[in-house]
This record gives C-alpha cells, structure tokens and sequence, in this order.
C-alpha cells in the first residue's frame, strides 16, 4: 500500500479546466529549479504568449485526469490510447507531497483497465526519477529544439 501526504479528488476533464490546467503547466515549468534547466531553457519549453485556445484544443483532444483539493485543480496527468504519457504536471504549491504517485497510480489502473500493454513517456531531467521510480527505463537520450533552444529529455517505457 501507498502512502499520499495529501489525497486529492480525481477529476473528470471538462472544457472549464483548460485555462487552470494551461495555467498550473506553465508555472510547473517556470518553478523548475535553475540548476536543472535553465531560464532560457524554461521560456522555450513554456513559451510566452500562451495560446489558451491550443491548450484547451490540446485537452480536448486527450482529456487529462485532473488531481483536485477542495474542487480547485493541483495537477494532472494525460494518457493516450496508445499508452503514451504525454502531459504530467503538478502545481508548484502542492509539489514533493505525493500528487503525482495519486495521478500515476490511478493512470496505471486505468491503463490496465484499457488492457494497454505498455506505457511510454518523454520525461523531462526532472520527471526521470519519478518515472524511474515506477520501473520505467529510459530508452533513449533525446535533443528536442524549442524555439531555437535545445532541450535535453528521455524517451522511457514500461511493459505492464
């Protein structure tokens, strides 16, 4: 059994959420301490302005399942039919007190579920041991240019 600090609500998306959820990314990103990706690096992978009516685009397209405290969304976490992670964010404030675990946990089951047989992430240097933690392995080292700047990630997986 697991252990959360904070045990939040699980949320079904709805189109109300697009602007909070886009929100919380962008502060996630811009929160990442300096010493593992840079100022310039954050701008890029959080590029400014922000264009809401991708995000939400973007949200419909792969609903999230959104981690909530008193109904006000904290983090969340993406899935795809192929079994592909691709957005897993969690506010600055609520960081480091076991959201994510809660939102992975409930993607697994959901995974299992949906009788996925794998799951894959592109990880930032951040989110690796999170991901390395759930038995995910990194398969590859990637060079992704964002605006220019290039940004370092791990393209991981995991057989369920």
């Amino acid at each position: 059994m697991r252990h959360w600090d904070i045990r939040p609500a699980i949320l079904e998306y709805n189109p109300a959420m697009a602007s909070t959820l886009t929100d919380l990314y962008f502060r996630s990103v811009r929160a990442i301490d300096p010493s593992i990706y840079s100022q310039e690096e954050k701008e890029a992978w959080a590029a400014e302005p922000i264009d809401y009516r991708d995000w939400a685009l973007r949200f419909e397209k792969n609903p999230p399942y959104v981690a909530a405290l008193n109904g006000l969304p904290v983090g969340f976490i993406t899935l795809e039919k192929d079994g592909h992670i691709d957005l897993a964010y969690v506010d600055p404030e609520f960081q480091r007190k076991g959201l994510m675990q809660y939102l992975y946990d409930f993607l697994e089951k959901e995974a299992h579920k949906r009788q996925l047989r794998r799951l894959f992430v592109e990880a930032s240097k951040v989110a690796r041991p999170f991901f390395e933690k759930q038995g995910f392995h990194v398969e590859s080292e990637n060079q992704i240019n964002r605006n220019g700047i290039i940004l370092i990630n791990y393209s991981m997986g995991k057989w369920l």
